[in-house]
């Protein structure tokens, strides 16, 4: 994969903000979403939902859409002012790839936005401007055991995540943590612009595709409820992974798959990434550990499966396969629950060189 380059200053991008998935039933979708993660409805209609966690105050940071094919349409990034929307046009224009300017309102609650479908193939919005709402921190009368706090992050699927991860650090994101073997082969990678571990993770395969959307809470017994709420109502099917705590970012999470089989992670206790010299964290592929630190076996369709993504028209992007090795060909054997570990790994992850 060749990515454009500009000498032009990047925008400057505060966090990742909100997702639109389209989804073939608003109805099952908004049982899931609000019957079962209790996700706030800020406004809905016959076409879509808007939600927000608890503890945001932006008017949503997930949007369901009604439509034909269950998909992504839409990844959005909240920047550091409205001026950056001009830096983000001239930015995107110079890559050569396609710029729509939004008006206010275009998508409800969200002021001007600027709209590209980036070189690796997402459909990306930058804003500034939004509509406020109330934040709910201190409505315990309405949250649950389970409360989700806020969006955390997004994970793509690309072909090319060397690639991938130049492209971002021309957004000046860093690299928390990523996954190589002894060939220096790049797996996966997870880069941040809030202190945090990842704002976006790189995940190579065939793409490009959303493999999840995640949610943070504060407390792993929220996520622990979660799983006890979706046994009660005989719905354990939709947990596809998890709970467990990951080794890349140190986090508990939970993984779940949405009536469309949408992928949404529910996610807690990662750590903090914002001073300028936090080093990067290498593991090795071999190391099972990376994955899940107790070393429980991935699932096999959390490698294979991952949402459509549409263009800027709303047609699904044909997905490019990988050329280099998958991490489920290291990872996964026969039986599908192999567990895997080089002869020479001791610890499994070495700290790289600073950003």
């Amino acid at each position: 994969m060749t990515i454009p380059t500009t000498d032009l200053t990047p925008p400057d991008v505060i966090r990742c903000a909100y997702a639109e998935l389209i989804v073939s039933d608003l109805a099952e979708a908004r049982a899931f979403y609000v019957g079962v993660l209790g996700l706030v409805v800020t406004d809905e209609d016959e076409n879509a939902i808007y939600l927000r966690a608890f503890e945001e105050y932006l008017h949503h940071s997930l949007i369901l859409r009604k439509g034909p094919v269950p998909a992504l349409s839409v990844l959005a990034y909240r920047v550091r002012s409205a001026a950056e929307l001009d830096v983000a046009a001239a930015y995107y224009a110079d890559l050569g790839v396609r710029v729509e300017r939004k008006p206010a309102g275009f998508t409800r609650g969200i002021g001007e936005a600027v709209r590209i479908q980036d070189p690796l193939g997402f459909p990306i919005e930058f804003f500034y401007e939004a509509e406020h709402v109330e934040r709910f921190t201190r409505r315990y009368d309405v949250q649950g055991a389970g409360a989700i706090s806020r969006l955390d992050h997004f994970n793509v699927v690309t072909p090319d995540v060397p690639a991938a991860v130049a492209y971002y650090e021309g957004l000046n994101f860093k690299v928390s943590e990523d996954i190589e073997d002894s060939d220096k082969t790049v797996y996966a990678a997870w880069m941040y612009r809030k202190a945090t571990v990842h704002d976006v993770a790189l995940t190579g395969g065939d793409g490009p595709r959303m493999h999840h959307i995640a949610f943070a809470t504060h407390e792993r017994s929220q996520i622990l409820h979660l799983c006890d709420h979706l046994g009660a109502i005989r719905q354990s099917d939709k947990i596809e992974r998890g709970p467990g705590r990951h080794g890349v970012s140190n986090a508990f999470y939970l993984y779940l798959l949405d009536p469309d089989g949408h992928r949404i992670e529910i996610y807690t206790h990662d750590y903090y990434t914002g001073d300028p010299d936090n080093p990067t964290l290498t593991w090795d592929v071999h190391d099972n550990q990376r994955r899940d630190w107790w070393g429980t076996p991935v699932v096999p369709s959390w490698y294979a499966n991952a949402s459509t993504v549409l263009d800027l028209e709303g047609n699904p992007v044909d997905s490019v396969a990988r050329t280099d090795d998958r991490e489920a060909d290291v990872t996964i054997g026969a039986d599908g629950f192999s567990y895997t570990r080089a002869d020479d790994v001791t610890t499994g992850f070495k700290l790289g060189a600073q950003l």
